[in-house]
This record gives C-alpha cells, structure tokens and sequence, in this order.
C-alpha cells in the first residue's frame, strides 16, 4: 500500500511506516489533486487541503492523517460520504502549545520584548517597564480540554487561580467550569483553546472585550478566526486591554496586519506545535494510528 506525506513530519514517524512496508512518498505540494492518484493513505499537517476535489480524484483513498489537532483544513463531510477514515493526535502538541501560551503571557506581563528591543536600541528603561506578577491573578481558558488542561495545571503551579469555559463539561475539567459571560467578566487573563468553527468564529469580538476586565491580557494559540482581529486591534490600541499574545491570524500568512504597529502585543507565526518533542510525538502517534487503519485495526 502506498502512503503520501504530503506536509513534513517527524523522520521518525516517516521511518516507521517504510519498516512496516509501507511505499512512501513525500512531497512539500499544498495543492495534491493531480498527485493523490492510487495512493492508499494521506498524512497532512496544516497546509495541504484536502477538499471534496482532492477525495474525487483519489481513487484508492482509505485513510486521511492529520498530525495535530485541528481538522479545518480537511472537508469532513465529504470524507464522511465516501468512507474515508480521518485521524488526527488531537494530544501530541497539547504540551508545546500550552507551554507557548505561558510564554506569551510571561512576555507580556514583564514586558520581555520591550526590554529586549530596548536594549538592542541603547536604551536602559527599568523604570518604564514595570511588569505585573500572574501569581494571584485569574486565568480563564475558553476551551479546558486537552491543551487548555495542560494549561490549568501549569497556571495553577504558578499560583494563578483557574476558571474554564466548555461547551460541553465532562465533569472531568482540571478546573471549575462557568459560563462564558462569567469567565470573561472575572478573568484578568483569557486563553483560547478552541477549534475553529461556524459556532466559534469571531467568538471574541466587540461585545465580549467590553465584558472583559479593563486591563486585561487575551492569548490566542488556537485558530485565529475565533478573534476578530478588527476588535482586537481596537481594544489594544484604546488600552482597553493591557495586552496579547497572538500565535494564529484570520490570514495565515497574515501580510501587512495593523497588529504588528502595537507595542502591546506579543506576535508568532502559528508556531505552538513547534517543538521538537511535540512533532516527534505527532509524527510518530498519526503514522501508528495510519498503518492500524490501513491494516483494518
């Protein structure tokens, strides 16, 4: 059976499946329509589509892989139709991307980026830059699932108090569950750990930054339709918020966006699963699950 790797992955997950058998090919093209033919199985990361086109001219198609969590880029429905198997690690990156969330508001409330660039402009501003301790503030995590639970627990060992937003509770949360309008009133920091959905695009506009706390700091390491970036800007740049931290944009890339003229934002580009442990982990655990599909585990 044959394998496309059309997004690169972990070395070690592209090993393993040639050890098992399997024929390989990989390829760096976003667009795979004319190369998807016979093969038997597709693994993609974030940036190869694959829409109703690409399943048509895929006549052997059994399995689809995603290495992450997000399915955004993959037409459910249509695989759904045709009978094709979607498969993602919806908890190999949840570490990387929770890590990345502390490190954007660690930057933002001691002003580590401005020190920096200060510094590398001759400028000594100790003064000027007084920071605000996260121990005793409250962090709120729209989406207390698998990364927003990692999150909780790093937060809470650095004495933040930790409330969580779910759509559907489980009862199983790693911190008390309230509704939305409560976690935005009472939260010094919001976190978003949420797919993209018709339900969550532009969950965060307008009405819910007037709701927030003034002085408050938004992290968004999720999917950046959920923010709309209109109402972001304009709550940074009012000082309405104290600050942002920002890994996921409305346009990936995101060209000339009004975000970077603020100096009130942390910026990134979409890398919260970027680590080497957490893409070894993806690589490894899609290919696993990929070769048991195909082999009709």
């Amino acid at each position: 059976m044959k394998v496309l790797v059309s997004d690169p992955i972990s070395p070690k997950g592209v090993e393993i499946l040639r050890e098992e058998g399997f024929l390989v090919e990989e390829r760096g093209d976003r667009d795979i329509t004319d190369l998807i033919g016979d093969f038997d199985g597709v693994i993609v990361r974030s940036a190869t589509k694959i829409t109703e086109e690409v399943m048509a001219a895929a006549g052997n198609l059994k399995v689809i892989g995603r290495a992450g969590i997000g399915l955004d880029n993959i037409d459910l429905e249509a695989a759904k139709k045709r009978g094709i198997e979607v498969l993602n690690t919806p908890g190999a990156t949840s570490p990387s991307v929770a890590e990345l969330a502390i490190a954007m508001l660690l930057a933002i409330s001691r002003n580590l980026v401005k020190g920096t660039m200060g510094l590398k402009e001759g400028k000594w501003e100790k003064k000027k830059l007084k920071g605000r301790e996260l121990c005793g503030l409250r962090l709120g995590i729209l989406g207390i699932g698998g990364i927003g639970s990692e999150l909780a627990s790093k937060a809470q060992a650095l004495g933040m108090d930790v409330l969580g937003y779910r759509r559907h509770p489980t009862g199983k949360e790693s911190a008390k569950v309230v509704g939305l309008d409560e976690l935005l009133e009472t939260s010094d920091v919001v976190s978003i750990h949420l797919p993209l959905t018709n339900e969550t695009r532009h969950m965060i506009s307008y009405k819910e930054f007037d709701k927030m706390k003034d002085g408050a700091i938004l992290i968004n390491c999720a999917r950046g339709g959920i923010v709309d970036e209109k109402a972001l800007y304009d709550n940074l740049k009012s000082g309405k918020l104290y600050g942002a931290g920002i890994d996921v944009y409305e346009t990936e890339p995101p060209g000339n966006n009004p975000l970077f003229t603020l100096d009130n934002v942390v910026l990134t580009p979409h890398i919260g699963g970027q680590t080497t442990e957490g893409q070894d982990r993806c690589g490894v655990e899609i290919v696993r699950s990929v070769v048991e599909a195909l082999r009709g585990g």
